[in-house]
């Protein structure tokens, strides 16, 4: 899954042998076949649905020598990446956090991607939204191809918000718009449970905290990129929210992943703020659920995410059919992304967005609209999805919710934190 958590190394593992078992499927002699080796960081229902499809791209390409590899995720696949990059013996394509292109040093570590054969293959600027197409763009060139999106969003208990009255006539939840509403639906869901309106991660709010001060149009570093321009009053009051829900009760003091996803799976919780990836979970679980865009609770529609995208990491002898081979995988992968959608992810891809295959998922498609307004993290070699900013923000504003610390010392530790991250050189 996107963001699948160290707890769950022997799922990834397992996983990645299957992966890696798949190479034998599409492999064979290397005659004259071109290659195509994929590296990506998926595990649990991601990895169990990108084995899937790459299971479908194996048989439908049998002229191609393909392998799929999967690493564990966040720093460990970053630093085997930007290492086989390095030395130019990377694989042909890999996966990428968009959060985290621009840290990356793509002019050096990434080769660009051909757009005359991505369009020869039928993908076209044309067919991304363009907020997420410019992400990609580095001193004018394109190093990744965007596959999805995925927001922070709310997941509700059908039955518990019917009890609460949240419900519409269509059987989906009121949206809510303001503080104050936001706090009424949460009152009337821990009246509901009596336990808790909503599960959280607590132990690392970035999520949360990022999504409230960008609805509150704050901004974070300078236009270069040299300065933290954090916005404290701004920063203060998306902290005092957090600390409030915790406070009445409306949230749990202290939650990691594995324990926000059990709250909601059992009911203690009728509400979760997460992203949007845990779907297959609760589908399995039979939870009675379903799932919309966060609340705006304040000034203007901003939801954290990132996006999956496919990059060509650096070879120092790309070989010309096998870069060819290349593009038309992820061409194929993009066209196939309903698939992939079925497990949370919005498509990147807009043919595929809006076609009925897509819009018949639910409840996967009942939160595409936010796509437009996905929030990735600021560009920062040290920022990105899994990377040091998220945790300094984790070790910081975890305090917010159990009450060890202010909002204000809170916000002083993690501006010093990102301030001295700010002031190491990049490392690549």
């Amino acid at each position: 899954m996107v963001d699948d958590r160290p707890s769950r190394p022997r799922r990834r593992a397992v996983l990645g042998g299957m992966l890696g078992a798949l190479a034998l499927t599409g492999c064979g002699s290397l005659g004259s076949r071109p290659r195509v080796r994929e590296w990506n960081l998926f595990g649990g229902g991601d990895g169990a649905r990108l084995l899937q499809i790459h299971q479908q791209y194996v048989a439908e390409h049998p002229d191609v020598d393909f392998e799929a590899h999967t690493l564990a995720w966040g720093p460990p696949f970053y630093t085997k990446l930007a290492m086989s990059a390095a030395g130019g013996r990377a694989p042909e394509v890999a996966t990428l956090h968009l959060s985290r292109l621009k840290g990356f040093s793509p002019t050096t570590m990434l080769d660009p991607i051909p757009v005359d054969l991505l369009e020869e293959a039928g993908v076209r600027e044309a067919d991304f939204l363009p907020a997420t197409w410019n992400r990609c763009i580095v001193d004018g060139k394109l190093y990744a191809v965007p596959l999805d999106q995925h927001p922070f969003v709310l997941y509700y208990n059908t039955d518990v918000c019917k009890k609460a009255g949240l419900l519409g006539p269509d059987g989906k939840i009121k949206p809510v718009q303001g503080v104050t509403e936001f706090l009424d639906m949460l009152k009337a869901v821990k009246e509901t449970t009596g336990k808790y309106a909503a599960s959280v991660e607590t132990t690392n709010p970035w999520r949360i905290w990022w999504t409230l001060y960008g609805q509150l149009e704050g901004k974070f570093f300078s236009d270069d990129g040299t300065r933290l321009v954090l916005d404290d009053a701004k920063a203060l009051e998306a902290l005092e929210l957090m600390a409030k829900l915790a406070t009445d009760g409306l949230t749990p003091k202290s939650s990691n992943y594995a324990a926000l996803v059990a709250q909601f799976t059992n009911g203690d919780a009728g509400l979760s703020f997460n992203g949007e990836w845990e779907v297959t979970t609760y589908q399995t679980a039979k939870t009675p659920f379903s799932m919309a865009p966060f609340p705006v609770v304040y000034d203007v529609p901003s939801f954290a995410g990132d996006s999956h995208t496919f990059v060509l990491p650096h070879q120092a002898n790309r070989n010309k059919d096998d870069t060819k081979a290349t593009i038309e995988y992820i061409a194929w992968i993009l066209k196939h992304s309903a698939d992939w959608a079925a497990g949370g992810h919005i498509p990147a891809y807009q043919p595929v967005a809006k076609s009925q295959k897509y819009l018949d998922l639910k409840p996967q498609a009942e939160y595409r609209s936010v796509a437009p307004d996905v929030l990735y993290d600021p560009d920062g070699w040290f920022s990105g999805s899994g990377a040091q900013l998220e945790n300094e923000a984790g070790a910081a504003f975890s305090g917010v919710f159990s009450g060890q610390a202010t909002p204000k010392a809170a916000l002083a530790q993690f501006k010093a934190a990102t301030q001295k991250l700010l002031d190491t050189p990049s490392p690549v």
